[in-house]
């Protein structure tokens, strides 16, 4: 495996996130990146047989998060330890993935998804089948532009 090297203006914000303390340099880990795209195939077939909608949430945001750690080790990063490591790997993504447009719209729906996590996890909040569509789109669509980037 061989990822699509970084634009300049991808370089520049994923070094800005290094410079930020959000990430660090680590070797790159293709076998690593592999075992999580993976993954997170695995759990994209597995949706359509869920039910519940809270469940089928968090699957669907586990399966965009792997995205962003197979982006990571195929490029050479990983978060910081300790608190904001999934808030790092949604600037990744969105640093990475930044075109075409639907992609891009997919990286920062990342972020929205994660904050609704969140709220599923730690406040109770429901979660309602709208939502869950969404955020399987938005791991499909993450999915596909990993691979794109010759993340397999």
């Amino acid at each position: 495996m061989t990822a699509t090297p970084l634009t300049a203006a991808q370089t520049v914000a994923v070094t800005g996130l290094v410079s930020a303390g959000r990430l660090h340099i680590v070797p790159a880990d293709p076998q690593r990146a592999a075992s999580f795209i993976a993954q997170c195939a695995d759990k994209i077939s597995q949706l359509p047989l869920l039910t519940s909608d809270s469940v089928r949430y968090g699957l669907a945001y586990d399966a965009a998060h792997d995205v962003g750690e197979a982006l990571l080790a195929a490029y050479g990063y990983r978060t910081v330890n300790g608190p904001g490591q999934h808030v790092a790997v949604g600037m990744f993504l969105e640093a990475v993935l930044d075109s075409p447009p639907a992609v891009a719209a997919a990286a920062a729906q990342y972020d929205v998804h994660r904050r609704g996590r969140n709220q599923r996890n730690y406040q109770a909040r429901a979660i309602g089948a709208a939502q869950v569509r969404v955020l399987e789109q938005v791991a499909v669509t993450l999915h596909a532009a990993a691979v794109a980037r010759g993340v397999s």
